[in-house]
């Protein structure tokens, strides 16, 4: 109660628009909490709770993580269990890792089980990174058959695949898999690169399915106010692409305020405010772009 308190005086209640999730007859806000930040830790039950709760007053439904985040399920957990009713108004993601059918739905009731829920509103296929892992996944006792059976027995609403390391690999999975959405880097580096921006965000519109925006931030790495590269203006770039939610891990509520204001008034970057954004990274694009692997 004194956290809440704190968290109600500290911010302002906000109204943050709304996308729909794909086709379905559901909606997003268009900036999500994501896995990382003060979530992805161990025993910080306290601060990871703050975060949590300011995101949830706040209004943000979109609330992301995975079953390797260290304890982000757990802190989860406890708000759910705290008011089922607050479960119930949010869109509560995971993903499993694994790649064959039984370690997937071992990975999905240890999920379940540690949210302190009974069903996922999306379960992702997580981190899909080669052509190996992708024939894996879809083959006889892959992961996918785990994923398909969860969405037809309603322990998870949709299914989705996440991946950051090859766009040839992600674009892959998007046009072949009976997936509704698909996670994604959305930054500057990838306007430069091309590959996720120009291979898989097209074939997930084509494909009408949601699209989930990661590595806005860079992990933090690409904020750099000295050369005018701001959280905001990243959040700017990111929501001036044709996704539904923007994920960014949060350390405090000052950052999950950030992310909030994003979500009410993010409007796109001007031409002349977009190549100012982009001039930092152009000459070491592909090494800014670590999530992809060893160069």
């Amino acid at each position: 109660m004194k956290n809440r308190k704190r968290i109600d005086e500290a911010m302002e209640k906000k109204q943050i628009q709304t996308n729909a999730f794909g086709t379905a007859p559901q909606t997003v806000t268009r900036v999500g909490l994501g896995g990382e930040g003060v979530l992805r830790t161990t025993g910080r039950f306290e601060e990871a709770g703050e975060v949590i709760d300011a995101a949830y007053l706040q209004g943000i439904t979109y609330f992301d993580s995975a079953r390797v985040y260290s304890d982000s399920e757990l802190y989860y957990g406890r708000k759910w269990k705290s008011d089922p009713k607050q479960r119930s108004r949010v869109f509560q993601t995971s993903k499993s890792a694994s790649r064959d059918k039984k370690g997937a739905q071992k990975d999905l009731e240890e999920s379940l089980k540690r949210l302190e829920t009974h069903y996922l509103d999306l379960w992702q296929v997580h981190d899909v990174r080669t052509m190996q892992d992708l024939e894996t996944i879809e083959g006889p006792g892959g992961a996918l058959e785990a994923f398909l059976e969860a969405r037809q027995q309603g322990k998870v609403r949709f299914i989705g695949v996440t991946g950051h390391h090859d766009p040839d690999v992600l674009t892959r999975a998007v046009r072949q898999w009976p997936v509704d959405s698909v996670m994604m880097p959305v930054n500057p580096v990838e306007e430069i690169l091309g590959g996720f921006l120009t291979q898989t965000l097209p074939a997930a519109l084509e494909k009408k399915i949601a699209v989930i925006a990661m590595k806005i931030l860079g992990g933090g790495h690409y904020v750099a106010p000295h050369l005018g590269v701001t959280p905001e203006l990243l959040l700017r770039y990111a929501l001036g692409k044709a996704i539904t939610v923007a994920i960014v891990g949060c350390s405090g509520i000052t950052e999950v305020k950030t992310l909030v204001d994003a979500g009410c008034n993010a409007q796109p970057l001007e031409k002349i405010e977009l190549e100012k954004l982009l001039a930092p990274f152009r000459e070491n694009a592909r090494q800014l772009a670590f999530y992809r692997g060893v160069i």
